[in-house]
């Protein structure tokens, strides 16, 4: 118990120190107005990396790959190591990995009733995707710019591209859905929600942006850069990867089950 005590004495003697020494030092010169910082958060003007010296493109492309591939590698060895030793007797890599299942499996069969075999493992998918592409940004991998300056890789859904192409995508299946469940009509149903695909791409992008450029705001000046960024930006991380992954997974589960019914018939007139 005095053990804890004296490092907790010590880790609070430490921040103290540090934040007295940011009051001391005041703002250090920057390259580039927090404007400038802010903007380019969002655009992408100046600090673009380039792609194997091919093109250069958003640093938010380059972190969309490390994602997918992690994912894909992380499937394969699931795959390939763990599936074939599942057991009657769940372990506890087994009771994880069947309970994360299950969760979008029974969202998709509590929305849609009728058509919910693709459904679940498209849930599953995108809701691993933003999960796990949210949390990126917590590992500080840095690339190298165009301009020969590090850089920390953002989340991908941080770049508007990437949140319109994950809402469009969303989109196209609520639509397969539509057709499926009741052919031509099923069309009809899913184009009367035209502004789906835009509320949801811009609430992803908005979302993360606004944990970025909060972060980015801290950082930006050194009277704030100590211990306060590692509060803010896991905080801000961890909430926007749960309430975002299962905001996305919910609305397309929803909008699936709505347009994928069966078409009712109609009874038939007597004469």
């Amino acid at each position: 118990m005095k053990q804890h005590k004296k490092a907790l004495a010590v880790w609070i003697f430490a921040v103290l120190a540090l934040l007295a020494g940011a009051l001391l030092a005041g703002p250090r010169p920057r390259a580039e107005t927090v404007q400038q910082a802010m903007r380019d958060a969002v655009l992408h003007n100046l600090n673009r990396v380039s792609l194997f010296g091919i093109k250069e493109v958003n640093p938010g492309l380059i972190s969309a790959f490390a994602v997918t591939a992690f994912l894909l590698a992380a499937a394969a060895c699931i795959r390939v190591f763990a599936v074939p030793k599942f057991k009657d007797a769940p372990g506890r890599l087994q009771l994880v990995l069947e309970e994360i299942v299950g969760l979008f499996d029974r969202m998709a069969r509590s929305n849609s009733p009728h058509r919910n075999g693709f459904l679940g493992a498209y849930l599953f998918a995108a809701g691993a995707y933003v999960f796990v592409g949210t949390l990126f940004e917590l590992l500080g991998l840095e690339a190298v710019t165009a301009g020969g300056e590090p850089i920390t890789l953002p989340a991908p859904l941080s770049d508007v591209n990437a949140a319109i192409a994950l809402g469009t995508l969303s989109y196209l299946v609520i639509l397969s859905g539509g057709v499926a469940g009741a052919g031509l009509k099923g069309i009809g149903r899913t184009l009367k929600e035209f502004s789906l695909p835009i509320s949801m791409s811009f609430r992803l992008f908005g979302a993360l942006l606004s944990g970025l450029l909060v972060t980015e705001l801290v950082y930006y000046y050194v009277n704030l850069s100590f211990v306060l960024p590692v509060v803010v930006g896991v905080l801000f991380t961890l909430l926007h990867a749960l309430i975002q992954c299962y905001v996305l997974t919910m609305l397309t589960a929803l909008f699936y089950g709505e347009v994928s019914e069966p078409a009712v018939p109609k009874p038939a007139s007597r004469k």
